[in-house]
């Protein structure tokens, strides 16, 4: 079975020093970096081999708030026989250093961070062809990235898969998420940790007990006394409090997200949960009429967001991407 490799990058901006030791390298990061990991998947010959063809075309796919590049897994194995398949760990998740400024998680900061890792990518072998696959949070940063002109990118984004995001999200689905964000203890086992996830995750869609066990694997992280907990920094939920915390603060940035929407030139699919309390169907809509005319693709029997996992959106995900 195909694995990834394991990489890291230097990002701009201080690692806090609370960083679990097993999310660093051997060595801190240099004073004023933090190091962002990313999950690396090639399909074909040697990890040597960068004169292979498939090598120059980069597909990366960017978790939501709470999650880790992990989550990508079985999409990342169906793309990696065509394409150079990247998988990061957002700052403060898996296997990435946690920031010293809590206020910094933000998506300013991501970008930041996505800009340094694409600069990387295109230094170990050139780019050809950039897809983004986004999901939540993970879409958002897409959004910015494929919208903003001007960005040092080695090559515009050719296409974009927005899973169950837009730039209207809806109030009461992120006072849910604000909940159980950064609220996290100790767990015994990973299946107690899968159970304590699947209590606020079942808006995933369907999955059986092995397909959730497998996916909570990586949500987790040992702990020097013993026992397991969450693999993010709970510091995760200061910003995103501060942000949300009333209907008004939310709508604020609605209008500059619709601008750089509008201003999107890669090919676009929207994904959506039939479910979704975060991605209203009016929205949905709307992405479909105007700026790059998102085709739009629902799930029955999901919320937010589709995991990727299910033969129907794997199918929709992989004709996108690897249609010509």
């Amino acid at each position: 079975m195909i694995e990834p490799r394991l990489n890291r990058v230097l990002c701009p901006g201080p690692a806090s020093p609370a960083t679990p030791a097993t999310s660093g390298a051997d060595a801190p990061a240099p004073a004023g970096m933090h190091r962002m990991a990313y999950w690396e998947w090639r399909g074909w010959g040697a990890w040597n081999d960068t004169g292979h063809p498939a090598h120059s075309r980069v597909v990366v796919c960017v978790h939501g708030l709470a999650r880790q590049g992990r989550d990508f897994d079985n999409l990342a194995r169906a793309l990696s026989p065509h394409a150079r398949v990247i998988c990061p760990d957002v700052a403060g998740r898996g296997q990435s250093d946690w920031l010293a400024d809590p206020m910094a998680y933000q998506i300013p900061q991501y970008v930041s961070d996505m800009l340094a890792l694409l600069a990387q990518l295109q230094q170990s072998g050139p780019i050809s062809t950039l897809d983004w696959v986004g999901t939540s949070m993970g879409g958002l940063i897409g959004l910015v990235i494929a919208g903003q002109p001007g960005l040092p990118l080695p090559v515009p984004v050719r296409r974009l898969v927005l899973n169950d995001i837009g730039p209207v999200v809806q109030w009461q689905a992120l006072q849910r998420i604000a909940q159980y964000l950064g609220r996290w203890g100790q767990f015994d086992s990973l299946q107690q940790a899968a159970d304590a996830l699947w209590s606020v995750s079942s808006s995933f869609g369907p999955h059986t007990p092995a397909q959730w066990l497998e996916l909570s694997r990586a949500m987790v992280r040992p702990l020097p006394q013993g026992g397991l907990a969450l693999h993010y920094d709970p510091a995760l939920a200061v910003p995103f409090r501060a942000a949300y915390s009333t209907p008004e603060s939310v709508t604020a940035g609605e209008a500059a997200l619709w601008r750089l929407y509008d201003q999107i030139t890669a090919r676009t699919l929207l994904l959506r949960g039939m479910q979704s309390d975060l991605l209203a169907p009016a929205t949905a809509q709307a992405m479909a009429g105007r700026g790059p005319r998102a085709h739009v693709v629902e799930f029955e029997g999901v919320g937010h967001a589709p995991m990727l996992m299910a033969a129907d959106q794997l199918a929709a995900v992989t004709q996108f991407l690897l249609a010509q």
